[in-house]
């Protein structure tokens, strides 16, 4: 059934100052906006999240991040960073992602979803000649997004190639500004050893690049997933105010490997050489 007001056309026409004029109509603008949310790749999970169903409780640093995320959204893209949400698994930080990039693409903008690890997958299947699919084909949207969200950065284990793919993305899109936001379970610490640190995950020259172009929101809190059913903001503040916080496994052997160690020995990561040696030889 065409609209009442345009007839199809997409077009309504006014009167001003005795002059007949044409704009948009609403049922045009409402079908460009369905049209780029089924672009922008949303998981089924978290295609109705927004900012209005996302449950907060009294959690200062949560505040902070839901308060910057919404100014953000309602600036852009007039914006001059993007934003980095760090916590532990199952705080929401998804949610308040994905909340982001429904109001961006709401306005008519593009937005593009990727979990960091489909999105490396998508380019490693690349190299396979039986997809008849090319990298450009992939990176394409990735760098010409509006607003790009990539979700758990540092999932990935770190490699040259990771490190280099990950690199492009980001100061490509650093470079034409267009802002990006990230979420992490990893913490942004200064112990340049720890493997479970942001800098450690993703690299430190990806991170020196992170820390100019986003800014950092970190918070902690529950973990949503502990629920037998969705917990209301009361049930949340009594879990923070008890302080169970889900906290990230360590690396426990690979840190007691570096700790016991007494030479040089080689991590699994670029840059990752720990200054000890192992029976007077460089281990490996």
């Amino acid at each position: 059934m065409s609209c009442p007001l345009c007839h199809g056309t997409g077009w309504r026409s006014h009167v001003v100052d005795g002059a007949e004029r044409f704009s948009r109509c609403d049922c045009w603008r409402q079908a460009l906006a369905r049209d780029l949310l089924a672009d922008a790749r949303i998981p089924a999970r978290y295609r109705k999240c927004d900012f209005g169903t996302l449950v907060t409780y009294p959690n200062e640093a949560m505040s902070r991040a839901v308060r910057k995320s919404r100014a953000f959204s309602d600036d852009f893209p007039v914006v001059d960073k993007g934003i980095l949400l760090i916590g532990p698994p199952g705080i929401g930080k998804t949610h308040l992602a994905v909340s982001v990039l429904r109001a961006v693409v709401l306005k008519g903008l593009r937005g593009l979803y990727y979990d960091t690890r489909s999105l490396l997958w998508d380019l490693r299947s690349t190299y396979d000649p039986v997809t008849r699919s090319s990298e450009a084909d992939v990176l394409q949207p990735v760098m010409s997004a509006d607003l790009l969200v990539l979700d758990d950065l540092g999932a990935e284990r770190l490699t040259d190639w990771v490190e280099e793919t990950m690199h492009l993305i980001v100061n490509t899109r650093y470079n034409e500004r267009r802002p990006t936001v990230f979420t992490s379970n990893y913490k942004d610490v200064s112990d340049d050893e720890d493997l479970d640190s942001l800098k450690a995950r993703v690299g430190f020259r990806m991170h020196s690049r992170l820390r100019e172009m986003c800014e950092f929101l970190e918070y902690e809190g529950p973990d949503y997933r502990d629920f037998e059913h969705p917990p209301d903001a009361d049930i949340l503040r009594h879990a923070w105010q008890e302080r169970r916080r889900k906290r990230l496994p360590r690396r426990t052997a690979a840190r007691a490997a570096v700790r016991a160690a007494e030479g040089q020995l080689e991590l699994g990561w670029p840059g990752g050489v720990a200054d000890r040696s192992v029976g007077g030889r460089r281990g490996r």
